[in-house]
């Protein structure tokens, strides 16, 4: 088994309110993704594995941190995120929930959709809570398994359900846990004799600094 680093996208388009126009990242999102490359390498970070979700903001980041990795980028569906918008636009239509337009509002939204989604209260979703919480749990495993260490590239709703299986969280603290996640964030998860441990969660050691306080961002 080896260690994995999971790997938030760059900023999207946090203008959107739909899946299509969200899944492109900004200039803001080029640029965190280039300099969490540049701080690999700085860092003497190598992997023997890459992977990414198959969205185009995964593919982007993936192509603009440009990982020190013999090994060709490997695409893997299960580590695309949840579609937001297609569960936050049945909630509304269904529940008369209207879908946020700011940060504050995705504060209390985000919690309110998974309880409603996990209990089977919006209808028809195209994916269920529980077969988006089985692939991601099959996906880790699977990589985690894998020889040499593993860089993934996803997004922040993923790695909130991973944080839930590693950490064995509620869904109230799934969804806190989501909400700090920022772009372009380090997550590490170590494999032990007892299961997959958590040591580290939401570091950005490439904008840590005075100077690049402004490119950090939720959303």
């Amino acid at each position: 088994m080896s260690h994995v680093t999971l790997v938030r996208h760059g900023q999207a388009n946090s203008d959107a309110r739909d899946e299509g126009s969200y899944d492109k990242l900004s200039p803001l999102g080029w640029q965190q993704a280039e300099w969490l490359g540049a701080y690999f390498r700085t860092a003497g970070e190598r992997f023997a594995r890459v992977y990414s979700g198959t969205l185009r903001r995964h593919v982007e980041t993936a192509t603009g941190i440009d990982p020190d990795c013999a090994a060709p980028v490997v695409q893997d569906p299960r580590l695309n995120e949840m579609a937001y918008f297609d569960l936050a636009t049945a909630l509304e239509t269904q529940h008369a929930i209207p879908i946020p337009q700011d940060r504050e509002g995705f504060i209390d939204h985000l919690p309110l959709l998974l309880s409603y989604w996990q209990t089977g209260k919006i209808e028809n979703p195209a994916e269920s809570f529980s077969d988006f919480e089985n692939r991601v749990s099959d996906a880790l495993r699977d990589i985690a398994e894998g020889d040499g260490r593993a860089l993934v590239v996803t997004s922040g709703g993923l790695i909130g359900m991973a944080m839930r299986i590693v950490m064995r969280l509620d869904l109230p603290a799934m969804a806190h846990a989501c909400l700090a996640i920022e772009n372009s964030s380090l997550h590490r998860i170590q494999p032990l004799s007892t299961g997959l441990a958590l040591t580290q969660f939401n570091a950005i050691p490439h904008l840590d600094t005075p100077e690049r306080q402004h490119a950090r961002s939720h959303l």
